[in-house]
């Protein structure tokens, strides 16, 4: 018989059911997972050997979950994720607003029907995505929406006592009575609203307005975080934190590969970005070496983090940049620029907390400041490092490109030059496509290019050539000749922030 087709307690125990406590199902569903050699959790990159596996003992331990991270590090995705280890359905007491196991009433209402139907009483099945509640912890939490109240309207329309269990309106964790219930920023909830929680984690007792009621909730709780010192609104409170038995530490991709592999994922691109614009591997990692400076800058607030949110927004933000210039030259296709990183600045600008250094230079300077530490960073990774050649006795590949901008001459390159414009423009640096052919012979045309631009501003940041900021884009000239035309009029704040 399929599970499904029962209707009633009696034929619930003929088909030998049994049930479990909600710790115990994910546990024996995990144990199940880990024998196929499957980790669970599909979908989260980068913690198969740090965050899973203590994940998988919290589990195992039949243990409440605290994770506690920065923001942007999938705490809340893996609370979701966990659905996946409930079976897929349990049998509940028709009716119960508290989806009571059959085998295990704790409510009124539940001994009332089973004590009156016995074996008939009536069964309905609960699907495991129905067994997830979550709530965001708020100063204005109360223990009324947490835990219950004394409901005085169902008290008069039914004639009880306020003695009686029945008065009771339960809030949301006795209604995610046999589920997952998650309860996300724990600091930001008050000292008091947490006090409230210890009981239920503990005794298995609930206390609304001096009324103490006996109820044995079934509840797997994963509560999470920021680390304590990061917020100044609030902490947990120590009793709390005894009693939640797994804290588990979440983390920053570790790798640019990592970082990459979540950005891929996470990216929300329609089918015709997919199809039209074309994206080098060395954006990619541009995108990525972003959020890599941003979180060892000094002008940013490293207990705020930097979320891995900021690396997904950039990466869309860039390929509809890039989407846009195609569209408003009638072209069929093209592939992403590096000038095209000015429209990845005002998905930079929000997910950065600046301290006040970063204040001082203004959010918008901030985001073009770890543009340009990323290309720096990555430009040794592509071509021989000016710094070093300064150093040593081999000829330096830049001279001619150096030298075509030391006598006057310049380039610019805006966000809506048609691709034949931009390859013309390039290609008017003498020495510029020669380099690229050097070290990176086996390039496609476009790979050229997007190299040769690369390579400019890897040659800006590394103080060879100026680089001015124009609103829709950049212009490139010789660095010593900007220094001497520079204006330094006091209090002009529209005066480019450039040569850097």
């Amino acid at each position: 018989m399929n599970l499904n087709d029962i209707k009633t307690l009696g034929e619930l125990k003929t088909a030998g059911y049994k049930s479990r406590t909600i710790k115990q199902e994910l546990r024996e569903n995990l144990i199940a997972l880990l024998k196929k050699k499957e980790a669970g959790f599909e979908g989260i990159v980068g913690y198969e050997d740090t965050v899973i596996p203590d994940l998988q003992t919290a589990i195992l331990s039949q243990h409440n979950i605290l994770l506690l991270g920065l923001r942007g590090q999938a705490k809340t995705r893996i609370a979701r994720l966990m659905v996946n280890l409930l079976d897929e359905y349990v049998p509940y007491i028709q009716g119960s607003e508290l989806y009571e196991d059959p085998f295990n009433p704790i409510s009124w209402f539940g001994r009332e029907q089973i004590e009156k139907n016995g074996d008939k009483t009536p069964i309905a099945w609960l699907h495991r995505d129905e067994r997830y509640t979550e709530k965001l912890a708020t100063p204005d939490v109360t223990v009324a929406d947490l835990i219950g109240d004394v409901d005085p309207i169902k008290a008069a329309s039914l004639k009880l006592t306020y003695s009686d269990e029945r008065v009771i309106h339960y809030g949301l964790i006795p209604r995610a009575h046999r589920s997952i219930f998650v309860i996300n920023e724990l600091p930001d909830l008050q000292a008091r609203i947490q006090v409230a929680l210890f009981n239920i984690l503990q005794e298995k007792d609930i206390q609304i307005r001096g009324f103490k009621l006996r109820l044995p909730l079934d509840v797997q709780f994963l509560f999470t975080a920021n680390p304590e010192d990061y917020t100044n609104r609030g902490s947990i409170v120590t009793p709390l934190k005894d009693r939640i038995e797994s804290q588990i530490l979440t983390h920053y991709p570790r790798s640019l590969e990592i970082s990459r592999k979540i950005t891929q994922q996470e990216a929300r691109l329609t089918p015709e970005q997919l199809l039209k614009v074309e994206s080098d591997g060395l954006v990619k990692d541009l995108i990525e070496q972003i959020a890599f400076e941003a979180r060892n800058s000094e002008y940013i607030d490293k207990k705020s983090g930097v979320s891995a949110r900021l690396t997904i927004s950039a990466y869309e933000n860039l390929i509809s940049t890039a989407e846009r210039r195609m569209l408003i030259n009638s072209e069929e296709r093209t592939f992403v620029r590096i000038s095209d990183f000015l429209g990845v600045i005002p998905a930079i600008t929000g997910k950065i907390e600046l301290v006040y250094e970063g204040e001082q230079e203004g959010p918008a300077k901030v985001a073009n400041i770890l543009v340009g530490k990323a290309i720096k960073t990555l430009m040794a990774q592509y071509f021989p490092d000016p710094e070093k050649l300064k150093r040593s006795k081999e000829s330096n590949p830049y001279t001619e490109i150096i030298n075509w901008f030391g006598i006057g001459n310049s380039i610019s390159i805006v966000d809506d030059l048609s691709e034949e414009d931009y390859k013309k423009s390039l290609n008017s640096v003498p020495g510029l496509r020669d380099v690229i052919k050097k070290f990176h012979p086996s390039l496609i045309d476009t790979q050229q290019l997007l190299l040769m631009e690369f390579l400019l501003h890897g040659l800006s940041e590394f103080s060879q050539v100026s680089k001015s900021y124009l609103d829709n884009g950049y212009t490139f000239k010789d660095m010593l000749g900007s220094l001497f035309n520079a204006r330094f009029d006091v209090g002009d704040e529209d005066e480019d922030f450039n040569d850097h």
